[in-house]
């Protein structure tokens, strides 16, 4: 296939080139009038599986050939077994083993990093032995870094790596992966010395850019029918450029310098590099633009000497299309609707990008018309429902049951799921614990509460021992060897997926992400006697970190020729439209990850790669993807958070465009920004809301039979403030729901503060000796513990009642003189006549004095209203007073009412009376009745917020009102109902 040569042998394709397509072209091309065995005998090694397939696809559409042995780097690994090297290394039993090495440098050492970066930290020093065999370094190069003009944190860390190295190696029946890849390819280079291969072997679109790859990419170019394609080799780059990529430190991020690491080890120079097919790149112009743009910044000065020297500049930029979007979901909107529009002309399209966020952003926009790109890198496994499922139950052993952990499980899909599971029935026991759970609580569910609520209602059978047997008292404290808690999370996953009418498993392991999932739980199985001890919340970053690591591609039918592929796919693929999206600073290229154990300059020392490598290979990427014959090239000016910073690759196109007027390239610029704007003005039509009529203040007028009859004295103030909020209440029958996450908020305060008073005045009320300080903050202390089950709330409201306890009994001891306690939370009611209409109350205390008036006391753990406010909205106090002297509460008849107080429950104390001199009862009651009396007539309708205290108050009705459609200003506008 290949003549004989000294050299070796090198061939190359540029950018834009449709790599697997030309590779093919190629085979064929060159074993034209050879044998037709002479193909078969070709051996073909590729980097990726999926550009094997597309070349075994691209062999298959025709003519009919013998086929060429197509193999991937990864399948040099199986011969080692036949060159009897032993197995290589699980990978999760080695992390296992280094997060129980870290966990003790990190109990030794706490200040090196926090407990909940274990698993980070082991994968960090698993990827950095796996890069040290992978480059050669070994272990005594690390010990041997000069580390004395650094902190001493390099210096633990480099200990500690020595110490790790050690540590890994003593595996006597198997060898690191990385490792046992590197001695494969050792002794194949070995074997080749002795006995090369007399048949064709051609290793295709690698770059090099690890150290193992590369030994073998070279062994192959120096065999007799050896030879190397390299993908995106930039021909248009001028002799002096190349040779100034010679040090690392300043070239690695260049996105040729791998290429020139590999001739300059091979002995060439890039004339020796020989194009694989005579194909030309859709447009060599644009080639030469994107080289010169991306030159090392060293010699970026050559843009002024080569940058007029560029011709077709209009033609090079015709397709390429500039969107600057001001928001990424702006971005992904647009970059959506070009896919659409491509599916629609049946373009081949894919989209390119770094950034997953932005990727599902684009996949949910494509939703709506019903279009399911084709997603190399799928959906992480922790994302997909049994990754989610696997990490909250394993959070039930972390945390003390909360409702929402609990319903996040019961209405997860694969929860009592299953053909006969009744899942219908636990969906609706479901729903009604639900409403239990927030009508009474409690705030953390246990045996006690699934009991009592089983016992007023007909369950399914077992449905209340199974949620008693898979969610109670679940935390598990201490710690425990990995391998009981890989049995004890399947155990109670498979029991709540089962559900309470069979066992098994339900569906939880069923279609791709199920088997996917129960991989990662077999593999932790399998390898847990190597994991140690650990913690509840150990093990489930643990479970969360393996689940991350995994993905899975479970769509039903994708639409085939929309594509979404990560960099590493976009090296060896083409489509007819490339979107290049997410060029922006951190995204693409992606910000370097920090390294924890060697830092750059110790990482140069030890010739291990650097940081700059990665950004090296993300412009590589850039420069392949940006030659496609049509290009979109997508950026958001503003992130959430933030200003953007353009992509370093896309900034220095634009400022070398901008710096050649006269060749054409500020026009062209623009013309790129204008196809772009077009875009970006459709995808805003398209956000754009149809015009509707905002909502007029509403003022409901039902039938006056519809009308409430009753109302409590706390719902008197609402009717003044806000009319519309008792129409919702008691005409529509509406009421708030409550949260479901119970908190230690004012309402339970209240009732708690108001039932430890309650007791202690009745108590000491028969024995004086109790009127003390001491015993009123001892009974706060144990209502506290029996109500209260937030230790920070017990405290601070432990806190606010003695500091008040004091000032309490001495004014306590006054209102004893003039008054004896008599009665507490007692109800009562009357009806104002002529009206069908009865007002009800509550009064918290009533004192008696001796001539038989009555003296009402309210607690206010807030702030007491003031005398102003009770004289034209809080009218509360002066209606039990009014409701007193018409005979409401029916132990005391009809009684002259002496005085009522509001007593402040919060330091300083205070006393605050109702104005009865000013609004005696019998005017408060006429007032009363005249305020009921108005909405006995048909005209009157319930104003939405007719009179609220503060316009930032927030109603529980304002969404049905449509408050914000409307303001203060404008005029209620009445409807009558029928």
């Amino acid at each position: 296939m290949f003549e004989p040569q000294d050299k070796p042998r090198l061939f190359a394709l540029p950018c834009g080139v449709d790599f697997p397509r030309a590779l093919v072209n190629g085979l064929i091309a060159r074993s034209a009038g050879l044998p037709p065995e002479a193909l078969a005998r070709a051996e073909v090694i590729v980097n990726t599986a999926r550009m094997q397939r597309r070349v075994r696809d691209l062999f298959d559409a025709g003519p009919t050939l013998l086929l060429p042995r197509l193999s991937l780097l990864t399948d040099l690994a199986q011969r080692a077994t036949l060159h009897g090297l032993p197995p290589a290394l699980l990978s999760l039993r080695r992390r296992l083993e280094l997060s129980q090495l870290i966990a003790k440098l990190l109990d030794a050492q706490p200040d090196l990093a926090a407990r909940a970066s274990l698993f980070d930290l082991s994968d960090s020093l698993a990827a950095l032995i796996d890069e040290m065999q992978g480059e050669g370094v070994s272990t005594d190069t690390i010990r041997n870094l000069d580390v004395s003009d650094m902190s001493g944190h390099w210096a633990r860390a480099q200990a500690f790596i020595g110490i790790a190295d050690d540590f890994v190696d003593r595996h006597d029946d198997a060898m690191d992966k990385e490792a046992r890849q590197r001695q494969v390819v050792l002794n194949l280079i070995d074997q080749w010395q002795s006995a090369p291969p007399q048949h064709p072997v051609i290793l295709a679109g690698s770059t090099g850019s690890r150290g193992t790859t590369l030994m073998l990419m070279e062994a192959i170019a120096r065999l007799p029918q050896g030879a190397v394609i390299l993908p995106g080799f930039d021909f248009d780059q001028p002799d002096h450029v190349w040779s100034g990529l010679d040090d690392p430190l300043i070239s690695e991020d260049h996105p040729q310098y791998r290429f020139y690491r590999l001739m300059k080890d091979l002995e060439l120079t890039p004339r020796d590099v020989e194009p694989w097919t005579d194909e030309p790149p859709p447009f060599p112009a644009r080639n030469r633009l994107v080289s010169l743009a991306l030159r090392p910044a060293p010699v970026t000065d050559a843009w002024m000497s080569e940058g007029p020297q560029l011709t077709d500049i209009d033609r090079a930029a015709e397709t390429i299309t500039l969107v600057e979007a001001p928001s990424p979901r702006s971005e992904a909107l647009t970059i959506a609707l070009r896919l659409r529009q491509a599916a629609e002309d049946g373009q081949t399209a894919a989209l390119i990008t770094p950034d997953r966020m932005l990727t599902r952003q684009v996949s949910a926009a494509l939703d709506r018309w019903d279009i399911l790109p084709d997603d190399s890198a799928g959906q992480p496994l922790q994302l997909s429902p049994p990754g989610r499922f696997l990490r909250h139950v394993a959070e039930l052993f972390c945390h003390v049951l909360t409702p929402d952990m609990l319903l996040t499980l019961l209405k997860h899909p694969l929860t009592h799921d299953g053909p006969e599971a009744a899942r219908g029935e636990h969906l609706r026991h479901t729903r009604d614990f639900e409403l239990e759970l927030r009508r009474n609580g409690p705030p953390f569910p246990d045996a006690d509460s699934f009991a009592a609520f089983g016992a007023t209602r007909d369950l399914i059978p077992g449905w209340v021992d199974w949620l008693t047997t898979q969610f109670a008292d679940q935390v598990t404290p201490g710690n425990l060897s990995l391998t009981d808690w890989i049995t004890r999370l399947r155990a109670r996953a498979e029991g709540i997926a089962s559900g309470s009418q069979l066992g098994g498993s339900g569906t939880l392991w069923d279609k791709k992400a199920g088997q996917k999932a129960l991989k990662v739980i077999t593999d932790l199985e399998e390898n847990a006697q190597f994991g140690g001890e650990m913690s509840a919340r150990d093990f489930a970053d643990l479970l969360g970190a393996l689940l991350a690591q995994e993905e899975v591609r479970d769509r039903d039918a994708p639409y085939g020729s929309i594509m979404i592929w990560g960099t590493l796919e976009a090296r060896v693929q083409g489509a007819d439209l490339v979107i290049l999206a997410g060029l922006n600073e951190g995204s693409w290229p992606e910000a370097a990850s920090p390294d924890p154990w060697l830092n750059r300059q110790l990482r140069n020392q030890a010739g291990l790669l650097l940081p700059e490598r990665r950004i090296g290979l993300s412009a590589h990427d850039f420069q392949q993807a940006v030659a496609a014959p049509e290009v979109w090239l997508t950026r958001a000016k503003r992130s959430e958070e933030a200003d953007t910073v353009p992509s370093r690759w896309l900034n220095r196109m634009m400022n070398l465009l901008r710096g050649l007027p006269e060749q054409g390239g500020r026009a062209a610029l623009e013309a790129m920004r204008a196809r772009g704007q077009t875009w970006l003005d459709w995808s805003t039509a398209l956000e754009v809301p149809l015009p509707s009529e905002p909502a007029s203040r509403p003022a409901p007028r039902p039938p006056v039979a519809a009308r409430p009859r009753q109302l409590s004295v706390t719902e008197i103030p609402r009717l003044i403030r806000d009319p519309y909020a008792v129409y919702a209440k008691h005409v529509l029958r509406l009421k708030p729901l409550n949260p479901l996450m119970r908190e230690p908020d004012a309402l339970l305060r209240g009732i708690v503060v108001h039932k430890v008073f309650e007791d202690y005045i009745r108590d000491s009320r028969d024995n004086p000796e109790l009127l003390t300080p001491e015993e009123l903050i001892a009974r706060t202390r144990s209502q506290l513990q029996a109500e209260v089950p937030w230790p920070v709330a017990r405290s601070l409201w432990l806190a606010r009642i003695a500091r008040i306890a004091e000032s309490f009994v001495a004014g306590e001891q006054t209102r004893r003189a003039a008054a004896r306690p008599s009665g507490f939370e007692i109800s009562g009611g009357v009806r104002l006549a002529p009206l069908d209409f009865q007002i009800t109350g509550q009064a918290d205390r009533i004192d008696v004095d001796e001539r038989g008036c009555l003296h009402i006391f309210d607690y206010k753990t807030g702030d007491p209203p003031t005398d102003k406010q009770q004289r034209a909205f809080d009218k509360q106090l002066l209606i039990e007073a009014a409701m007193a002297e018409q005979g409401a509460f029916e132990d005391y008849g009809i009684a002259q009412v002496e005085r009522a107080t509001f007593i402040g429950l919060k330091s300083p104390i205070k006393e605050v009376p109702a104005p009865l001199a000013d609004e005696p009862p019998a005017k408060v009651w006429a007032e009363l009745k005249k305020l009921i009396e108005a909405y006995f007539d048909p005209e009157q309708g319930y104003s939405s917020r007719r009179m609220v205290h503060r316009d930032d108050f927030a109603g529980d009705y304002d969404h049905l009102a449509r408050f914000g459609e409307w303001d203060r200003s404008d005029m209620p506008k009445p409807e009558d109902l029928t």
